[in-house]
């Protein structure tokens, strides 16, 4: 992937109040984006979730800055780890409610969430609501409401941790082919995970965090050839060093 700037975060610091007493979550965490898959790891309550919600916007640092570098307004896609859908919506209705909420003409909003929901093969659903749907099928929603914003940055808090592990490998595999078949105008994505064989199978770069309060451990360049198995002797080698790291 292209090393272009795209994204810069520096000295972030996040403290929250906690029974009359402040705790440090996130402590100076400097690093770059390029136009490429970037995976977060750490162990869970390290903060990484909240690192992401600061780089969307959507919670802000006590100190820090997060610069875009696209030269416009960047639009962002946020995948949370729980489906959060409504209930009493059909699926295209909640594909298209983010882009009708950023002032969207509704007839373009509804097609704009109908090629979403065809990236991720739920074209035939848009009718259905979201309790008719299994777990995946929510997710897959989910990730289409993301992507119908046509982000230049789509950001996954632990997206597939809740499903079972086929449903999980087959939307890892999705979101990867999304990616990089160059079909939406994604410059980077960004991934919040726990799990070190995700990380290593998916990310150009992983970004080790420390126990809370969060501190870079390590950034890892992932040089292994797509496409990725766990069987490949690079792959395991490169999951039993990051474990170390993690340790």
């Amino acid at each position: 992937m292209s090393t272009k700037l795209t994204l810069s975060i520096r000295g972030l610091t996040k403290k929250y109040k906690a029974s009359g007493r402040e705790v440090l979550v996130l402590d100076n965490i400097s690093f770059d984006v390029g136009e490429e898959f970037i995976a977060i790891l750490g162990p869970s309550g390290c903060g990484k979730s909240t690192l992401l919600r600061i780089i969307a916007g959507v919670e802000k640092p006590d100190s820090g800055t997060v610069e875009f570098h696209l030269g416009h307004e960047p639009r962002v896609g946020f995948v949370f780890q729980f489906p959060t859908l409504l209930p009493w919506m059909t699926i295209l209705s909640n594909v298209a409610l983010p882009l009708l909420a950023r002032g969207v003409g509704e007839g373009e909003a509804r097609e704009k969430a109908r090629r979403a929901l065809t990236l991720v093969g739920l074209g035939e659903f848009e009718d259905f609501y979201p309790n008719e749907l299994s777990g995946g099928m929510k997710q897959r929603v989910n990730i289409a409401r993301a992507l119908a914003v046509e982000p230049d940055f789509l950001l996954l808090d632990e997206p597939f941790s809740n499903l079972d592990p086929l449903t999980a490998e087959t939307l890892r595999s999705e979101v990867l082919d999304l990616w990089l078949s160059s079909v939406l105008p994604l410059k980077a994505i960004i991934m919040v995970t726990h799990n070190v064989e995700e990380a290593v199978l998916m990310a150009d770069r992983i970004i080790v965090l420390s126990p809370r309060p969060a501190k870079i451990v390590r950034d890892v360049r992932v040089d292994i050839k797509r496409p990725r198995s766990r069987k490949m002797p690079e792959v395991q080698e490169l999951v039993d060093r990051i474990y170390e790291y993690v340790s």
